[in-house]
């Protein structure tokens, strides 16, 4: 069974700043606080990561995993989709960066779609969700409103 999650989040900081840093993929385990480590394994024609593999660390287990990231026509959408990993069988996700209060700050809509190999307790999706989702806007609005410049 396929478990999705939306969310969205304002963040202090243009689009183009909130882009610049999700996108800055190996730098994520200075702030993404389960990734230790991201490598850029090959870049899209615009020098962006388009394949890049993880290595995360999250209750008590450590996993890894492959994303092919896409761009598309929209310079503030990224969206991404597994291409090999440990635990999970299939995921699809996405980041829009959209400006608001005149382009000085953006909102930030996450979206991420995820299918386990193996079933996991109702307890612990949920528990996994809250994590994911503190991570990819908490610790990402943190990161932005934090950075030099």
């Amino acid at each position: 069974m396929t478990d999705h999650a939306a969310e969205r989040i304002e963040i202090d900081a243009s689009p183009e700043a909130c882009f610049a840093i999700a996108t800055d993929f190996e730098k994520y385990p200075e702030w993404a606080s389960d990734v230790k480590e991201a490598t850029i394994v090959a870049t899209d024609d615009q020098g962006r990561g388009g394949d890049v593999a993880f290595r995360v660390a999250a209750m008590g287990r450590s996993t890894s995993y492959t994303l092919r990231y896409s761009y598309g026509s929209n310079p503030l959408r990224m969206s991404w989709r597994l291409i090999e990993g440990d635990v999970m069988e299939r995921i699809d996700g996405e980041y829009e960066f959209v400006p608001t209060s005149g382009g000085t700050s953006c909102e930030v809509r996450y979206y991420v779609s995820v299918d386990m190999l193996v079933p996991l307790p109702g307890f612990v999706k949920r528990r996994a969700e809250a994590k994911i989702l503190h991570t990819a806007l908490d610790d990402l609005k943190v990161r932005i409103e934090s950075a030099p410049g």
